[in-house]
């Protein structure tokens, strides 16, 4: 990932740096909240580790202009403060965690960990396959830019497959994630629901393929005018 640390303790700044570069992070340092805003707003980072007590602007504001330019970018807050009071204003603001000093390098790694995957998982509310487009969020679904009208099991049943795309998925795992104690689906059910993708899907050439024996595989969208083989 590319970091920037956004500390005016220059001991600190480089020893953070220099433990993280080692694990594969492009690292680049600011050492006022001027410098820390003015990179943030034009340059593109995959996380932002802000002190607080930056000189000429607090981390606080870094954080608030952040979010009011509509950056999504994960930050995490460094501050010698413990107070309470302190540590909700920086998460109100839009921070994703904080960090009190003195802390671990371990813990800091860990924590970069966790906020970097709580990101993935609420970018993958929008699932994409070419030219289908499944937001889980707003559960709504379309396909070449139109409305897609899916029941609730083609639904549940296209979801999975889409999360394991070029994947082979076997009709028990299907059965397994979209079943509750009150069901009684069957393997046939499946074969049902996925014969109806198809018949939606096909026409913008999306494939979901039997492998017989195993399960089905949802494929790219083939480039050639070749028909899907089933």
């Amino acid at each position: 990932m590319r970091i920037l640390i956004a500390e005016d303790d220059p001991g600190l700044a480089e020893g953070i740096a220099a433990y993280l570069r080692p694990l594969g992070h492009a690292v680049e340092v600011a050492r006022h909240g001027t410098d820390a805003d003015a990179m943030l707003s034009g340059e593109q980072y995959e996380l932002a580790l802000i002190d607080i007590g930056l000189p000429r602007m607090d981390g606080f504001e870094v954080v608030r202009r952040m979010r009011a330019r509509g950056q999504t970018t994960p930050a995490i807050v460094i501050t010698a403060r413990d107070a309470l009071d302190d540590r909700v204003h920086g998460l109100d603001l839009g921070a994703d965690d904080y960090l009190v000093k003195p802390f671990e390098l371990a813990e800091l790694a860990a924590r970069i960990r966790a906020v970097v995957r709580r990101g993935q998982t609420a970018r993958s509310a929008r699932l994409v396959h070419g030219p289908l487009v499944l937001d889980t969020e707003s559960h709504r679904a379309t396909l070449a830019g139109e409305p897609l009208d899916l029941t609730a099991r083609e639904w549940a049943v296209l979801e999975v497959l889409l999360k394991r795309v070029e994947k082979v998925v076997s009709k028990e795992h299907i059965l397994q994630a979209i079943s509750t104690w009150e069901d009684d689906l069957t393997p046939n059910a499946i074969e049902v629901y996925v014969s109806r993708l198809r018949a939606k899907l096909e026409p913008a050439r999306i494939r979901i393929r039997t492998i017989r024996g195993f399960g089905y595989r949802l494929e790219e969208p083939p480039q050639s005018g070749n028909a899907p083989e089933h």
